[in-house]
């Protein structure tokens, strides 16, 4: 995710990176060519179409609001999928000083809570590579976890585990052992809503009904203005399907927050910082114990 200043407008005016113009730019410059050719056949009165503006106008009113509903909706799967980790950085800090509060000692938990996010990161990019792990997990666990079909899931069954042992054993009360396994089972409610907004893309017939539209609107925008504007229907043609391809595009990257694209979710850095503040609590715990 790019950070930037917000009140600073010139960097962000001129900037291209971490931008859709990549993949406009072309796009809009074909609607620009479109434009020479409607500009060319009119004026070599080869080809002269007079399209009356006023279905046009109508179609891009109809356009606009579609677009606008598909970013919102972009943004909401956006927003939400932040929220979620959001939730598992908070539920994973509650779990590891709760734990640290009343076990006496941590050892094992940390490199659990810390290897947790990273396998739940893997997993939502669909990736295979848990090498990540290996400094956080005993061989035992590590084999089990590539072995599993869903290794957060199995990490948090560790994590169980290490919680209820405590308990067996006299070290964690029956009580708090269960107020632990809350802070999992939110940590676990929080994967499932980002695995929803993985598994479901926005629905197939309403992006190609958009794309068919866009594409017919565009393809004779020229045709429409060339009349009245003559060459300026030229730049008129490509700014306007720059701004609306661009807004489109901008909706596709952001429905799919957890990827590697600029604009997608810090996944990594909030990975860091749930590692960060389990060592950090379990090194001030023992401290205060000693």
């Amino acid at each position: 995710m790019i950070t930037y200043e917000t009140k600073k407008w010139i960097p962000t005016l001129f900037a291209i990176e971490g931008t859709v113009l990549p993949r406009v730019i072309l796009k809009a410059l074909g609607i620009g060519a479109i434009g020479i050719a409607a500009v060319a056949l009119k004026h070599f009165e080869v080809l002269n179409l007079k399209l009356d503006p006023t279905p046009h106008n109508l179609i891009g009113v109809a356009l606009g609001m579609l677009l606008v509903f598909r970013n919102n909706a972009s943004y909401d799967r956006f927003w939400e999928g932040r929220k979620c980790w959001g939730a598992i950085v908070n539920a994973s800090r509650n779990l590891v000083r709760s734990a640290a509060g009343f076990t006496g000692r941590i050892q094992g938990l940390t490199s659990l809570v810390a290897a947790y996010p990273l396998a739940l990161k893997q997993h939502l990019r669909s990736e295979e590579d848990l090498s990540e792990l290996e400094p956080l997990l005993t061989p035992a666990q590590l084999e089990e976890t590539k072995a599993s079909k869903n290794p957060p899931l199995c990490i948090a069954n560790f994590i169980t585990h290490w919680i209820s042992t405590r308990v067996q054993v006299g070290q964690l009360s029956s009580e708090m052992g269960r107020s632990l396994d809350g802070f999992i089972a939110e940590i676990m409610n929080n994967q499932g809503a980002c695995e929803r907004i993985l598994r479901t893309p926005m629905p197939f017939g309403y992006v190609v009904h958009i794309r068919q539209l866009l594409t017919i609107y565009l393809l004779s925008l020229p045709w429409v203005l060339v009349d009245k504007l003559g060459w300026w229907a030229i730049p008129t043609a490509a700014l306007i399907a720059f701004g609306l391809i661009g807004i489109e595009e901008i909706g596709v990257e952001i429905e799919d927050p957890f990827g590697t694209d600029p604009n997608d979710l810090p996944v990594e850095a909030m990975c860091a910082t749930i590692k960060r503040d389990a060592d950090a609590t379990a090194v001030l715990d023992d401290k205060l114990r000693a």
